[in-house]
């Protein structure tokens, strides 16, 4: 299937989301991988990572070039080699998706919606939450909260926050898409947020982008 959708949301930010049909020798085909990229990619031992691992290049090719190359830190958060975008990077199931923009932070969330998520959501929701009672929209509005708060743990780059306590999301009536408050809270984070949702198939995507220049 490859590249399901390259959404430009402004002049200097670019959504993309890759589905994962093609075998490994396929996707092998579409990239360029240096040294470094083949040494991690030797040291995968389950072919569903190495699936991941490569179509995370191909988006990323596909989306800028085949000259982009991803590094990690030391909290294996990614970069691009070159710094001339921010990045993040989010997988599951059969979905990857890849925020990159020139001039604004970004933070990404994609989960498919297969668990009883409603078991777990005393792990990450707060008091100050509400998820809507109605069963057919349920789990959508608890995987939007989840996906949200990952997205906002990536765009912080912090250690030390918890999903649960430190970042709230202001209540929402779920749609299919649709646009949502988030708010982190720490002893060295004060930020509102404005986060962007949605569903593909059986999916729930999050993203949120900040620009810092003028901080």
């Amino acid at each position: 299937m490859g590249c399901i959708t390259k959404h430009y949301l402004n002049e200097f930010s670019i959504l993309g989301v890759w589905k994962i049909e093609e075998d490994i020798n396929t996707l092998l085909d579409l990239v360029v991988l240096d040294n470094d990229e083949k040494k991690k990619y030797k040291g995968f031992s389950s072919n569903s990572r190495k699936l991941e691992f490569l179509s995370v290049r191909a988006l990323l090719s596909e989306l800028i070039g085949k000259e982009a190359k991803i590094v990690y830190n030391k909290n294996n958060k990614p970069f691009l080699r070159d710094g001339s975008r921010f990045i993040s990077i989010s997988h599951s199931h059969k979905l990857t998706a890849i925020l990159l923009s020139t001039n604004e932070k970004v933070g990404l969330d994609l989960e498919y919606m297969s668990s009883n998520i409603a078991a777990l959501a005393f792990k990450f929701l707060n008091r100050k939450e509400k998820v809507t009672k109605e069963h057919e929209d349920r789990k959508y509005h608890l995987y939007i909260h989840w996906c949200a708060k990952e997205a906002l743990y990536k765009i912080c780059d912090k250690e030390g926050i918890s999903i649960s306590k430190d970042i709230t999301i202001e209540p929402f009536k779920v749609k299919e898409s649709g646009e949502i408050k988030g708010q982190v809270n720490t002893d060295k984070i004060n930020e509102s947020f404005d986060l962007y949702y949605s569903k593909y198939n059986n999916y729930a995507i999050v993203w949120t982008k900040k620009n810092y220049e003028n901080r």
